[in-house]
């Protein structure tokens, strides 16, 4: 008997819950969070290095994370044409460099941005799945954005942690220009580009299945504000053919973009978290701050609904609506993001380019954790 897979909706009405509540704020940013994790390098998109099971994996205690990385002595705003993955270790609140990811020109895209990665323990293989942005070797750049994977060997020793032995990457997913738009425009604005990226994998434990989820923009859409968390399942035990499957949450007329998300099951519910910016909402409608947001389902294809009926989950300060993002929830309901424009006390960012390149952070931001209860998130504090 087939799947039913249905799409469930992010609307209005939901946001419009909103209105008149408590904004779950993360804390503040100070001076000794923007402080450079590693010296030469903006750091921002990152994400833990995982079991199948979606569990951290650590190496003497320390856990294993790829981080997007740039040289600090670019502009912020051009970090994004020059991406390159990094290897971090994370231990204590410290972070050790690892070098790149991937060796240089093995990409087929220009830039390597946002994914997801598995370790099987027993080959020793790590799994990558990320998001190729732009052609290998193109004269102008471009914001086309196709799915890869690759798989390399990990190694621990006395030299620290390398891999090795990368394969050829391929386009595991393609966009079926029916669901999901095609992500190839040549110009763009952050927030407003359409989407094909941020791969997750989730390995369903109801029937042990392999899922992808991603970021994309629904095809059938009459609306500029048409973002959706899209979705592709693992034909087979491995990782070798995938079958796209229509979009798992939509915020078509809501929303541009629905980012970085991850699926979490938790006391046998199913949770999407995903990341966006105020700034993406659909003008004239009520709109959410930056933050992380978050829906719930009994079952791993719905219907799901919004977290504390909005779907906001944690915020980013009212006097600091800039000041973190792009936030990735591990198995354990830890959040880690990185610092963007901090410490503005109100000032804006509009015609003010020297603000916007002394108040980047560019570097992993403090940790905080949720909880949740049934259809309920909330911040724990200390």
């Amino acid at each position: 008997m087939a799947t039913m897979i249905g799409t469930s909706r992010w609307t209005a009405d939901h946001m419009a819950m909103l209105s008149g509540r408590a904004i779950p704020q993360i804390p503040k940013i100070t001076t000794q969070d923007a402080v450079p994790a590693m010296a030469g390098l903006m750091l921002w998109d990152m994400w833990p290095v995982e079991h199948k099971d979606g569990s951290t994996l650590l190496i003497d205690g320390a856990e294993l994370w790829v981080i997007m990385s740039a040289p600090r002595n670019l502009h912020p705003d051009a970090r994004h044409d020059v991406a390159r993955l990094r290897l971090a270790l994370y231990r204590n609140g410290a972070w050790i460099d690892c070098g790149d990811l991937l060796p240089e020109g093995l990409n087929p895209g220009a830039r390597e941005w946002a994914g997801s990665t598995l370790y099987d323990p027993i080959s020793r293989k790590l799994t990558l799945f990320y998001t190729a942005t732009g052609r290998r070797g193109e004269a102008t750049k471009s914001y086309e954005q196709r799915l890869f994977q690759t798989s390399g060997t990990l190694h621990v020793g006395n030299d620290g942690v390398t891999t090795s032995g990368w394969s050829e990457p391929f386009e595991n997913v393609v966009s079926d220009d029916d669901h999901y738009v095609v992500a190839r425009e040549a110009e763009g604005r952050p927030g407003f580009i359409k989407a094909f990226r941020d791969p997750f994998h989730f390995q369903d434990p109801a029937d042990g299945r392999s899922y992808l989820l991603f970021t994309a923009s629904l095809k059938a859409s009459s609306s500029e504000f048409n973002g959706v968390i899209g979705m592709a399942r693992a034909m087979g035990e491995g990782f070798e053919q995938w079958q796209i499957l229509p979009p798992l949450l939509s915020a078509d007329e809501l929303n541009n973009e629905m980012e970085r998300p991850v699926l979490r099951v938790v006391a046998g519910r199913y949770y999407v978290f995903w990341s966006t910016q105020r700034r993406t909402f659909a003008p004239g409608g009520p709109a959410g701050p930056n933050g992380l947001y978050g829906m719930v389902s009994d079952s791993l294809f719905g219907t799901y609904r919004p977290l504390n009926g909005s779907g906001l989950v944690a915020a980013n300060p009212l006097d600091e609506p800039l000041q973190s993002y792009s936030w990735w929830v591990t198995h354990n309901l830890e959040v880690a993001g990185f610092v963007d424009h901090w410490g503005l006390e109100g000032r804006s960012l509009e015609n003010n380019p020297d603000l916007v390149i002394s108040q980047f952070g560019g570097t992993p931001a403090p940790r905080f954790r949720i909880a949740l209860d049934g259809d309920s998130a909330h911040i724990v504090t200390p």
